[in-house]
């Protein structure tokens, strides 16, 4: 018995048949397009701009700037330009710093504000343990050692409650360092402060106590590039 598929054709591949005709399709239409010199130069020519009207394009849209933004630091006699009141208050002299400056050498190793109030023991020291970083104290210190006028502030930091009153404040000055001396002392002998003077090399302190216990110690570094360094701290008053 014969088979009856045996003498028949196999069948089409339809498929790649599709793909070669789509393939012939294609070919003929890039070189019709390629023939054709206005189409050629509508898609290859370059885009022609009217500058006058590129900025309209996109009003809404954000830009960037046309400079980078600035970072620079301000001048420090950009607060002086507007307000010098200290350079004209009749000041009283400082006095003559003594020899001995044990203080110093605890200054210059405390690391923070609140290590700088513990160094300094009493009530100070026991409420350096609760001191909270803000510059906000600096605007709190009591009237009778105020912030100098043209303070740029780096670092405050205070406590209150418990019996505390406490007041540090770390800030530069355009000021000489004599001059920062002899406000300080001038406005705590006014406010009834036994202020005295010690240094130690080119560190200064200036410190002193009042009859109801309030006590303030200002410690002073001349700085690189002129001006004054200042750790001002003050307890009560």
């Amino acid at each position: 018995m014969t088979l009856a598929g045996c003498g028949a054709e196999p069948p089409a591949d339809t498929a790649r048949d599709a793909v070669a005709a789509l393939d012939a399709e294609l070919t003929a239409t890039a070189l019709a397009n390629a023939a054709d010199p206005a189409l050629t130069a509508a898609l290859r020519d370059q885009i022609m701009v009217d500058p006058h009207l590129v900025q309209q394009a996109n009003d809404d849209s954000i830009r960037p700037p046309t400079t980078p933004a600035s970072g620079a630091i301000p001048a420090d006699d950009i607060a002086g330009a507007v307000r010098r009141p200290a350079m004209t208050d009749a000041l009283r002299p400082a006095p003559a710093a003594s020899a001995a400056c044990p203080q110093c050498a605890a200054a210059r190793a405390s690391l923070t504000l609140g290590a700088l109030a513990e160094t300094q023991g009493g009530k100070a020291g026991r409420c350096a343990a609760t001191v909270a970083y803000s510059a906000g104290w600096a605007n709190r210190l009591p009237g009778g050692v105020p912030l100098y006028p043209d303070a740029r502030v780096a670092e405050a930091a205070g406590a209150d409650g418990a019996g505390c009153a406490l007041r540090i404040v770390s800030f530069s000055s355009a000021a000489p360092m004599q001059r920062l001396l002899d406000y300080y002392y001038t406005k705590a002998s006014a406010a009834g402060y036994a202020a005295g003077h010690q240094a130690d090399g080119a560190e200064h302190i200036l410190g002193g106590k009042r009859r109801d216990g309030a006590a303030f110690l200002a410690v002073m570094r001349a700085r690189a590039g002129g001006g004054t360094e200042v750790d001002l701290m003050a307890e009560g008053g």
